[in-house]
């Protein structure tokens, strides 16, 4: 996957102090021009043949790995069955941001494995409901439990992003609210097929039809990266760290 790289800060062409860059052949270009260009390329690269790609591969993923969790041999086995069942909501997951950013760094590795890891950890609130280690009474809950309520993915991405702006973190952290928000949106859309999605305070939706489900999977990375790129989460990425942006 080819991610966008920032280079307007080392062009030979942009000069710093007079705010100009050099066209294609030699005009000065101003540096504002240069700066919104180079956005709307990234915005463009959000739906670039390599990101259709991914997310195209992302959607299949979902059906083989759905399909291979009906097994027999699987659904007799509760904790293999789980396990199997945890580790594909990982999977998406940590699959879902690697479209969102891109792969060209070993830190993007890390990145997509945290999304992974809390696309995972999601599920362990089904043990805090039951009040218990029993895998049995986890999955046997009277009520669902409470982080598989999809109101909270705005309340907690945005109470994270002004607890970042308290703390007053590094912008190198300024993607976390959206890797949680494609971490949780993508578990929940999941879950969504067999039990609808839980909307405090309205209650439950029906369950999503498979395909709506699969087409969603599909395209959420590319919503969050327009979102990105309309609250300028990009523009703090690639213009002041230049970063690999987007697939």
């Amino acid at each position: 996957m080819q991610g966008f790289y920032s280079k307007l800060d080392s062009s030979p062409s942009s000069s710093p102090l007079l705010g100009l860059g050099l066209g294609g052949e030699g005009a000065p270009v101003p540096l504002s021009l240069a700066v919104e260009t180079e956005k709307a390329q990234a915005l463009l690269q959000t739906f670039s043949s390599a990101s259709l790609l991914a997310s195209a591969g992302l959607g299949m993923f979902c059906v083989v790995a759905d399909h291979a969790l009906q097994l027999s041999v699987i659904q007799h086995h509760l904790w293999l069955r789980a396990a199997l069942d945890n580790a594909t909501h990982g999977l998406v997951g940590l699959w879902s941001w690697a479209v969102v950013i891109g792969l060209r760094k070993k830190s993007d590795l890390y990145e997509v494995l945290l999304a992974g890891l809390l696309a995972s950890i999601i599920d362990l609130d089904h043990f805090y409901m039951a009040g218990s280690l029993s895998l049995k009474a986890a999955v046997s809950l009277p009520q669902r439990p409470p982080l598989h309520c999809s109101s909270l993915i705005p309340v907690l991405c945005l109470s994270l992003r002004f607890l970042m702006w308290i703390g007053r973190l590094k912008d190198a952290w300024c993607s976390l609210p959206w890797m949680l928000f494609i971490s949780m949106a993508t578990h929940h859309v999941r879950d969504a097929v067999r039990h609808g999605l839980w909307v405090c305070p309205f209650g439950n939706t029906a369950p999503l039809p498979y395909w709506l489900y699969v087409s969603t999977t599909a395209t959420l990375p590319h919503l969050c990266s327009v979102l990105m790129y309309l609250t300028g989460t990009r523009d703090v990425i690639s213009t002041k760290h230049g970063v690999a942006i987007d697939v």
